[in-house]
């Protein structure tokens, strides 16, 4: 009987031995430390391109909603305005035409007189036309509100 309690005890130590010597018990364990320093860094550097992502979002909205204002201020605001109207060239002769040229800020309607031409809001445009004495044409805009503005200019024949 104590020759199988010796054994016993020689058989457990040697398991334990051999548990401690087994190398892979520490290679795994070392590849699991290896597997989450490089996940750990693979997730940290996500982060931060997210984060550089969000800033460069951000940066381009805030770029984008001051080039939006510029425009606005640069076609006349939020007020309603008559931005251009002039007419090219100022003299003709008898025969020719002329371009009368307009442009306006928050005009629901426009209206030159006199002409026959159709007309209507825009930031840019011109109307042909060929009057036969010196004329002096008068652009009126509205806004939604019924405000109203004139401008007029005067196409002078030869």
């Amino acid at each position: 009987m104590l020759t199988d309690y010796h054994t016993r005890q020689a058989q457990r130590t040697n398991e334990t031995k051999t548990i401690l010597k087994n190398p892979l018990l520490y290679s795994s364990a070392l590849l699991g430390i290896a597997l989450f320093v490089v996940g750990w860094i693979f997730f940290s550097r996500w982060q931060e391109n997210r984060a550089i992502d969000r800033r460069a979002a951000q940066e381009k909205a805030q770029k984008q909603l001051e080039n939006d204002r510029r425009a606005i201020e640069q076609f006349g605001g939020k007020e309603l305005a008559i931005q251009a109207f002039y007419a090219t060239p100022g003299v003709i002769h008898r025969g020719q035409s002329t371009e009368l040229c307009y442009g306006v800020a928050n005009a629901k309607t426009v209206r030159l007189e006199p002409q026959p031409n159709p007309v209507w809001p825009s930031y840019s445009r011109c109307v042909e036309v060929a009057p036969t004495k010196t004329t002096t044409y008068t652009l009126t805009i509205e806004d939604a509100s019924g405000n109203k503005k004139s401008a007029t200019v005067t196409a002078k024949v030869r």
